[in-house]
């Protein structure tokens, strides 16, 4: 009995000290609308959290090529993640999907790549306030890094994002 408790007790612990979230706290879509520029974790249907996004610095539309400052729509997953990165923490968005890839070879471009969910610039981090209302980024999404924290616990490989104009 008190081994039992001693496990229960010391998995509580790791719980509660973990940055992971379980499954049944884990999302399982995100959605991306570009015009309220809004992100929503979804856990079987219903929305968990919502946050306020920055996207490309041409933001209306589709993205095209690479280099176009458009943020992607469609259907991607989150593919990757990188603790490391230039930006604080990154989810890699599986953009280009095979209809993007299709579009830029019609259009004889690159499609471009690199699509992150992430927070701010590393080395821009004291001016964070400053990159929340304008949209600054590539075509990436972007949010507070307070927030891809969270997102970064909550969204594990694997998860469906849905990129809306």
């Amino acid at each position: 009995m008190i081994r039992q408790v001693i496990g229960i007790g010391s998995i509580l612990i790791a719980a509660v000290f973990s940055n992971a979230a379980t499954p049944s706290q884990q999302a399982d879509r995100i959605v991306i609308m570009k015009s309220a520029r809004q992100l929503e974790l979804l856990r079987n249907g219903k929305v968990i959290r919502v946050y306020r996004v920055c996207l490309g610095s041409n933001p209306i539309g589709a993205k095209e090529r690479e280099g176009d400052g458009k943020t992607p729509e469609g259907i991607y997953r989150i593919d990757s993640r990188n603790a490391d990165s230039k930006f604080h923490r990154a989810l890699h968005v599986s953009y280009p999907n095979a209809a993007d890839e299709a579009r830029a070879r019609r259009m004889h471009v690159s499609p471009g790549g690199e699509i992150m969910i992430h927070g701010v610039p590393n080395r821009w981090r004291w001016l964070s306030f400053a990159f929340q209302h304008i949209d600054w980024t590539a075509g990436c999404i972007a949010v507070k890094d307070d927030e891809i924290e969270e997102i970064w616990r909550l969204v594990p490989n694997g998860t469906v994002v849905d990129i809306r104009p």
